[in-house]
This record gives structure tokens, C-alpha cells and sequence, in this order.
């Protein structure tokens, strides 16, 4: 899938806030967009929620099941409402709430020295025990690959060492990575 252009993005941004604000106020889910374009194509992507600066929320969708917009809105709702990290998002919070979109590219099988702290995304997968973290997760911690990996094993439950176990399965993906922040910074500079 290439790029999306600034008014899908803008317009899937659009469309999480109107979905939160919809079952956060209201207590009622918004009808399925009808989308055209890539916004309907299949795709996988998270949506994380922030609160000055801290996670609020972050659910995604690792299978391309739905179209990108219907993916990003059942992501934006459980976010804000069901992930068992937080309790449901308030509609006080509605106002400091940011959004940002993660697209998240097909998976690949890779060796651990292919992994880009930064550029890739991991998933774990051993036995029944998996876990995914999001590129911007190492950038954002200053994460080496070596620690990268030891922080997803951990959060699948596994040991730090895990991802050295030929019998664990490491998959790497990319993510085109936007926030309501990206285009608040543009329309300052402009």
C-alpha cells in the first residue's frame, strides 16, 4: 500500500475522534464510514491514545480483516474504552485526548540482526504466548535492538531471552505513523 495522502489521514483522524466522542458521550457505537480508496482497502493498524503526553490507550488490529477506516474506528473505540490497562476513557478527558495512527505494513519472518529499532515493528510468537510493540515504542525509549526484543518477549510473557530461542518466531513490520499533533504543528508553520 503507498503512502496515505494528508486528507486520509486527516480524514481517518476525523473519524477516531467522532467515534470516541460518539461512544464516550453517548454510550452508542457510530455506523460503519462509507469510505472509497485506500480507506477501504484492507489494512491492520493500532490507534494509541494519549493524555498530556502519557498512553491513555492503545488497541490494534495485527490481521488486514476490515477496510483501513472500519479497522481504525473499532481500534479508536476499544482504545478509549477497553483496554484492560485503563479504565474508560471520561468525557472530561475528551478535550487533553490525542490521537495517533499507527498503518501497519504486511509481516515478515525475520532474523533478529534484520530488526531496526525505530524502523520495525516486532511480534513474538512462541508456543501460544505472542506480543507486539510499535515502532515508535523503541524510538520513543531509546531502545537498542537487543532490548527491543528482551521488552517484547517480556510482554508476551516470555523471558527477556526468548527472541534467541530458534524455536520463537520474530516478525517484523513497518508503520506509517500519524497524530492529530502532526497537523496542529503544520497549520502553526504555515
Amino acid at each position: 500500500m503507498s503512502p496515505l495522502s494528508s486528507a486520509e489521514r486527516r480524514a481517518l483522524l476525523a473519524l477516531a475522534r467522532r467515534a470516541i466522542v460518539e461512544v464516550v458521550e453517548h454510550g452508542s457505537l457510530p455506523e460503519p464510514p462509507a469510505v472509497r480508496g485506500a480507506l477501504a482497502e484492507p489494512q491492520a493498524a493500532f490507534v494509541s491514545l494519549h493524555s498530556r503526553g502519557r498512553l491513555r490507550g492503545c488497541i490494534g488490529q495485527v490481521e488486514p480483516v476490515a477496510s483501513l477506516a472500519e479497522t481504525v474506528q473499532f481500534c479508536a473505540v476499544a482504545a478509549a474504552t477497553r483496554d484492560p490497562r485503563f479504565a474508560p476513557l471520561s468525557p472530561e478527558e475528551l478535550e487533553e485526548l490525542e490521537i495517533e495512527i499507527s498503518v501497519l505494513s504486511p509481516r515478515q519472518t525475520v532474523r533478529p540482526e534484520q530488526i531496526e529499532p525505530g524502523v520495525h515493528g516486532v511480534r513474538i510468537l512462541a508456543g501460544t504466548a505472542q506480543a507486539l510493540l510499535l515502532p515508535q515504542v523503541a524510538t520513543r525509549f531509546r531502545w537498542s535492538r537487543e532490548r527491543f526484543l528482551e521488552e517484547v518477549c517480556l510482554k508476551a510473557g516470555l523471558s527477556a531471552e526468548a527472541w534467541r530461542d530458534p524455536q520463537t518466531r520474530i516478525e517484523a513490520f513497518t508503520a506509517e505513523v500519524f497524530s492529530e499533533a502532526d497537523f496542529r504543528e503544520q497549520a502553526r508553520a504555515s
